[in-house]
Order: C-alpha cells, then structure tokens, then sequence
C-alpha cells in the first residue's frame, strides 16, 4: 500500500500547555522525549484532519505502527522514535497505546460518563507519563501518581477546547451524564457563551479532575531523579493553576489557557517549591526507582 505524504505539524512542543522536555529534563534525555512528542502529535494530526476520510487517517496510523515496529519506513514521524527505542532498550508499548487512543478518535464522538473518559486518558494521557517514567529508569510503582497526572493534564485539556473539538471535529469528550444531570446536551457548546447549565457540568468535570491532583502531586517527591521532579512539580503547579481558572471561567468565551509569561512564572514557582520540597523530604515519602 502506498501512503501519502504525511500531513504538517499543527504545532510543536513550544505550543502546549504543559512543558515538554524543558530544560529540567536531563539534557541526554530530551531528544527521546521530544522524539515520542512528535510521534505523537504526528498521530493526533492523522486523528484530528478535517479532510481525510477514516480509511485514510486508518492507514496513516497503521503506517505509524509499521515503521515503529520495524516492519515499514514509510512514516518519517515514527523513526526518530524508534531509533530512541532501540538506543534505550525501551519496549514500543506506549507508543503503540498512544495509537489506540488516536485510532479511538478517529471514530468515536461521545463519552459516555467519566469511567469511560478515563478509559481513553488510559491511552490517549496515561503512556506520555509511564514512557517519562521507564526512560529515566524510574519504578513502575510510582505510575499510581503519573497516571493521575496525566489523566489531569488530559481533561483540562478536553475542557479548554470544549467548543473547538465540538465546532470543528463533532467531538465531545465531556461526560454525557454529567451533561444531563445538568440539563444540558452538547448542542451548547455551539453558543457563544456557556448556558448556567453548561457552565455547571464544566465545573463539574473540572472538580472531578481536581480529584485526581492529590495523588498527581506526589509525583515530584516520588521521583529518584531530581530533574525530572523539578519538571513534574512544575506540570502538577501549573494544573492545579488551570484548574482553578476553570473553575470560575467560561472556555467558550473567556481566556482560559495562560499567557507565556504566567505559564514560565507557574513553572519556575513549581521547581522551585519542589526544589524545597525534596531538599526538606520527610523519610516516609516515597522514592522509587532502579535500585531503589
């Protein structure tokens, strides 16, 4: 089969978020997790175009996997990554879990309550943390704080772009039920301002997002490396910052992703907290990792 040209980036790291191997990350590292970035928003290009039919955006993705796996070089987005697989000695299970959550996109629309919303941040969030994780050699036991984590970073996301994915992709990763409770449907994503009942459900799914940052913020002490929880104290700062903005402001009308210059000041706030945090780290906190 003959895939066409890969499609441009819609962006790159510097457009996220949420840092992604920032300067915290040990220098050597970077370029491996830049590569699985790329990889990734390869993918969520494929997923997210407005003119490729699903047949085509499935045979992107399949290319994807091919090349990852050794079986194809067909896609260029997908060598760097395999190149930093081969050179760590890291499995392709998170990448390859990444595709389900994209091949998922491509079809599904609809989520139907938070445990299935969950269920996809198991693939579409939670592999970005666990491949940070296992590329600095750190515990598998510590994932019970980078899934959290991720999953957060994953639906304030969802909520941010409520009305674009709506408007622009028919996409609603808002649980239904939570919609209905409130007396509302996705139809309200189209106004231009959020209905007080659409605004309800948007509170409501971002409290149950905070519910994830208790455990989401022991990651930074839990980590061995110290750069890494410099980077991952910086992430938990600057979520629980969007999710207070979220809390009181209306995505569909309001500004609700922070400017440059109060993203760097929310990163340099969270290091250096963390900094502290693990200078004073009390013994019973965790630290896992190779040979821990």
């Amino acid at each position: 089969m003959t895939i066409a040209p890969e499609i441009d980036a819609s962006k790159d790291e510097h457009g996220e978020n949420f840092p992604v191997a920032s300067r915290l990350i040990a220098p050597h590292l970077r370029r491996h997790v830049l590569n699985f970035y790329r990889f990734a928003r390869a993918a969520d290009d494929i997923a997210d175009h407005p003119s490729l039919s699903e047949d085509a955006k499935f045979a992107r993705l399949d290319a994807l996997e091919a090349t990852l796996l050794g079986k194809s070089d067909s896609a260029t987005a997908a060598l760097p990554l395999r190149r930093s697989l081969a050179e760590m000695g890291l499995a392709a299970t998170h990448p390859l879990d990444l595709l389900t959550a994209f091949r998922a996109d491509v079809t599904k629309q609809r989520y139907a309550d938070w445990d299935e919303l969950m269920h996809y941040c198991r693939y579409s969030a939670m592999p970005v943390g666990r491949f940070v994780l296992d590329l600095h050699g750190e515990s598998e036991s510590i994932w019970a704080y980078s899934d959290p984590l991720c999953s957060a970073l994953q639906v304030i996301n969802h909520v941010q772009d409520c009305a674009k994915d709506y408007r622009e992709l028919d996409r609603v990763y808002l649980p239904l039920d939570i919609l209905t409770a409130h007396g509302t449907d996705v139809a309200a994503l189209a106004d231009a301002h959020a209905s007080p009942a659409l605004l309800a459900s948007l509170r409501a799914v971002v409290a149950r997002t905070a519910e994830l940052m208790p455990e989401a913020s022991k990651l930074p002490l839990a980590v061995r490396d110290v750069r890494l929880g410099l980077e991952t104290g910086a992430i938990v700062g600057l979520a629980h910052r969007l999710i207070g903005i979220l809390m009181v402001h209306d995505p569909l009308s309001e500004r609700v992703h922070l400017a440059k210059t109060a993203a760097a000041a929310e990163v340099a706030r969270g290091a250096i907290g963390t900094l502290a945090s693990r200078l004073f780290k009390p013994s019973w906190v965790p630290h896992s990792g190779a040979g821990s």
